[in-house]
């Protein structure tokens, strides 16, 4: 009988993972059993893909408050800190701001306006349209904030981000003072050492304080990039995509990743004879168009992938054919013409009319979509997800 079904994603129940488990041993079990009580085969080009979050779990890559809080007196001594550009978040951002007011006397908190780097509102557009404010140009004070757009809280979370900010800075008796603005340099006008935290534009907008006067200049990315005392750390991420882990710690990013689904890819391999693909995968790379909330609050979606997974989709658009090249073709001789185009297409399609409409993006980042997706942030428990049938194509 012919082939009914594409990709299929499969989010795998796993037992829970603590810190020292053997992951790969752990997901190569799972995927395993899955497929025996399951029914489905193992094949080459099919993927597993492990939610970074078990994987910094069994590494044990945490750090405290107190971790935190000695990197950020290393580098910033007594100095008044300007944090700019934080994400608007309870699990991303809180606990980490906790560690940085600790021993802090003063800081300048800079946020963004309308909304944060990911689009947590503080304020509408149409707000700010009604009231004449330029956001590119304006810069208000937390007094005239207020009085422009009163108190205003996250539409999904219902936290006032601005009062819950300042409560965590003066709650280790650190003076606070607020100012909204989107240009890196405002921040220079109250202070020269500065800290900031926003993601997908970190290394522009420390290139832009450091070329107008600015001396200490850090971004998460530089916090706990070696570790402290024994805590855990992230050479190259730092605090960049870490979680509240508890009221005290956060759970960083994982580290060493690489080895970890090259040991997944060899060991299915030797289990079953199939070539799987393997990644690990963080926030998907998509937006919310109600909310117009960006997911990716992680510095990347995938931290380590296998060979397999590199580079962009080499596709054609199907309904492109049909309405054009086949256009005078129906039923069968349709089906059997873009087979025939589909099978002799060039190695590389980019530029060309058939392939327009056809998603322009990392293969890493649709497949970690698919699976930010798949698995979900809640309670499902699949932190493994297989997928199937995600390189075919309509030959297939």
């Amino acid at each position: 009988m012919e082939r009914m079904v594409g990709t299929v994603a499969r989010g795998l129940l796993s037992p829970i993972m603590k810190e020292g488990d053997n992951i790969a041993e752990i997901v190569v079990d799972t995927v395993l059993k899955a497929s025996k009580v399951e029914g489905f085969p193992i094949n080459d080009k099919d993927i597993v893909s492990i939610t970074e979050s078990v994987v910094a779990r069994t590494q044990g890559n945490y750090a405290s408050i107190d971790d935190i809080s000695k990197d950020i007196v290393s580098k910033f001594g007594e100095e008044t800190i300007g944090v700019i550009f934080p994400i608007l978040s309870r699990n991303r951002f809180a606990t980490c701001l906790h560690g940085i007011a600790k021993e802090a006397k003063k800081i300048i908190l800079m946020l963004q306006y309308p909304s944060d780097e990911v689009g947590n509102p503080l304020v509408s557009i149409d707000e700010l349209d009604d009231k004449g404010i330029n956001p590119w140009t304006d810069v208000l004070t937390e007094n005239e904030f207020r009085k422009l757009f009163g108190y205003n809280k996250h539409p999904f979370t219902g936290v006032d981000y601005i009062d819950y900010y300042k409560s965590i800075i003066e709650e280790h008796d650190t003076e606070c003072k607020i100012i909204f603005s989107n240009n890196p340099k405002t921040i220079l006008n109250y202070t020269k050492n500065v800290l900031t935290c926003d993601v997908h534009t970190r290394f522009r907008t420390k290139k832009i304080l450091k070329a107008n006067g600015g001396e200490k200049i850090y971004s998460l990315d530089d916090i706990l990039t070696k570790s402290i005392e024994g805590s855990g750390y992230n050479e190259n991420y730092g605090l960049l995509g870490s979680n509240k882990a508890t009221e005290e710690k956060v759970k960083l990013f994982p580290r060493d990743c690489q080895p970890i689904v090259d040991k997944i890819q060899s060991m299915l391999k030797e289990k079953t004879g199939k070539t799987v693909e393997v990644m690990i995968y963080g926030d998907g790379a998509f937006k919310d168009p109600i909310g117009k909330i960006w997911e990716l609050a992680d510095p990347v979606v995938s931290p380590a992938y296998t060979k397999g997974l590199e580079g962009t989709p080499n596709e054609i658009k199907l309904k492109y054919l049909a309405d054009n090249d086949f256009a005078h073709l129906k039923g069968e001789e349709l089906k059997k013409a873009i087979s025939e185009y589909i099978k002799n297409k060039e190695s590389n399609l980019v530029g060309t009319m058939e392939t327009q409409g056809t998603t322009p993006r990392r293969l890493t980042d649709l497949i970690g979509s698919l699976s930010d997706l798949t698995s979900g942030s809640g309670d499902k428990g699949t932190p493994i997800v297989y997928i199937q049938g995600y390189f075919d194509n309509y030959t297939k």
